[in-house]
């Protein structure tokens, strides 16, 4: 299958390293089409028409508010799939009549292949096989029950990587604060994040197990666990996952 993007940012040049397919993509942005193409193989096409006539499924990682702009330029898209956040499916099969419409909401891991995908299927949606196999290539996918969770699993797993990420950078401040090298800090910080991942991937996902295990009674970790909740971090996530569920809904 044939993948053509229509937009060609930072996700769809992630997902499209991530499925490493060659594909057929245009962008109204110079240069971030041929990035893309230069990365993964294929062709530069002139404009999205051009991108829907060559391709057996096109993605649309435009921005949200040019769909029915690029819509009114493609004729008789048989499948369509989705990347655009706070989008719906009905929005998209009403700009794409008699179109197959597929939404998948990937996160930038995908390009390591090592990212999640949630996956919520329109009414007309056909098959999908193909795709799933395509894009499952990138990291694990996800099958929504219903399309209304994709706003609290963007906050989950999309914007995720810029929290974690800043979690990362405050654990290596704090380290440098007193005494580590910076190099050395971030090292320390990036492998006890990639090993945590591992062992919570090993056991399902207990993570109170996991802290059960680091964590003896009155020592450091406890300590340490104590100020975070004190400082509120549960809170301080939960106001993020929130801002982002308001944010798109809007």
């Amino acid at each position: 299958m044939k993948l053509g993007f229509i937009g060609a940012g930072n996700m769809a040049y992630a997902l499209a390293r991530g499925i490493g397919e060659r594909v057929f993509a245009t962008d109204v942005v110079a240069g971030k089409a041929e990035a893309l193409v230069k990365a993964v193989g294929g062709e530069v096409l002139e404009n999205a028409a051009a991108v829907a006539d060559r391709a057996d499924a096109i993605v649309l990682a435009h921005k949200p508010g040019q769909l029915a702009e690029v819509a009114a330029q493609v004729d008789g898209a048989e499948v369509v799939v989705s990347i655009l956040g706070g989008v719906p499916t009905s929005k998209v099969e009403e700009a794409y009549p008699g179109a197959s419409v597929h939404r998948f909401l990937p996160n930038i891991p995908v390009e390591l292949r090592q990212g999640v995908l949630v996956y919520a299927p329109g009414s007309r949606a056909d098959g999908g096989e193909q795709l799933l196999e395509l894009f499952g290539r990138a990291g694990r996918i996800v099958r929504l029950p219903k399309e209304e969770l994709v706003e609290p699993a963007m906050a989950l797993m999309s914007c995720a990587p810029a929290f974690l990420a800043l979690a990362a950078e405050a654990l290596v401040d704090a380290g440098v604060l007193h005494g580590l090298d910076p190099d050395d800090a971030a090292t320390m910080v990036i492998e006890t994040m990639a090993g945590t991942a591992a062992m919570l991937r090993e056991t399902g996902g207990d993570t109170r197990g996991l802290r059960r295990r680091v964590t003896s009674p009155g020592g450091s970790t406890a300590r340490g666990l104590a100020a975070l909740e004190q400082a509120g971090t549960r809170a301080a996530f939960e106001d993020a996952v929130t801002a982002v569920v308001e944010f798109t809904k809007r």
